[in-house]
């Protein structure tokens, strides 16, 4: 199992929310480049880049650091955050971003995020699945479609998605632990799904029992940040896979 540490952006700072909440933002680094040269010097590969400025304004906001952590490491970028449109999407991708999370436009505009799958391929189009209460919340959190993630994420995984990044929103940013029943549903219905757990990693035991689930990858934010799971622990972790 991936552990993927989280660098989430305001104003192109490292910041924290808890349960989405804009005013509820803690700062922990000036410079996400030098937390991201810090993950990879503790054998960490991946990273999972959200603009949070760009969610909440509808259109990709922090370029710049997207491509200064690109060309500063060898860390293969997940981003997320404020694609609406094709142009946002081939500049993020051209930026270098590995892969891109998209949940707001598979909602809103499903037909499209289909194109853009088969146009960049599944391996590189993440399915976004923010849950709140079961259902799936748009635009950076503010908005609940009423769409149930069981019917969200059967009619993506049916026109060719790979991956899912689901997150339960109650649980982000409160080291409460993370939501296992629900990923246990997620399995259950769609078992050869590559599924990412984000939210709620509170210690490294939170790691050991996804991975025991068979979860392809987990989303690491506030635990590292607050020392509740060390980079060492990560570095143990992943040197222990088998």
């Amino acid at each position: 199992m991936h552990v993927i540490p989280a660098i989430d952006l305001i104003e192109g700072k490292c910041v924290r929310l808890q349960q989405g909440l804009y005013s509820q933002k803690t700062i922990y680094h000036e410079d996400p480049v030098e937390v991201a040269k810090e993950f990879e010097a503790h054998g960490i590969s991946r990273l999972h880049l959200v603009d949070l400025d760009g969610a909440k304004a509808k259109k990709v906001i922090n370029w710049y650091t997207l491509e200064r952590i690109v060309k500063g490491t060898r860390l293969l970028v997940d981003f997320a955050g404020g694609i609406k449109g094709h142009e946002d999407l081939a500049r993020v991708m051209d930026c270098g971003a590995h892969q891109v999370t998209i949940g707001s436009v598979a909602v809103d505009h499903p037909a499209q995020f289909q194109d853009w799958l088969e146009e960049f391929g599944p391996d590189r189009i993440i399915l976004g699945a923010d849950l709140r209460n079961g259902t799936v919340a748009t635009h950076g959190w503010q908005r609940d479609s009423k769409l149930h993630w069981k019917d969200f994420i059967s009619k993506h995984l049916a026109k060719g998605v790979k991956y899912v990044i689901c997150t339960d929103i109650g649980r982000d940013g409160m080291l409460s632990g993370p939501s296992f029943e629900l990923y246990g549903e997620i399995q259950k219905h769609f078992d050869h799904l590559n599924l990412i757990a984000s939210g709620g990693v509170s210690n490294v035991q939170d790691l050991h029992k996804l991975r025991q689930m068979g979860l392809y990858g987990a989303i690491v934010g506030k635990a590292i940040y607050e020392g509740h799971v060390t980079l060492n622990e990560i570095r143990e972790f992943q040197e222990n896979a088998s």
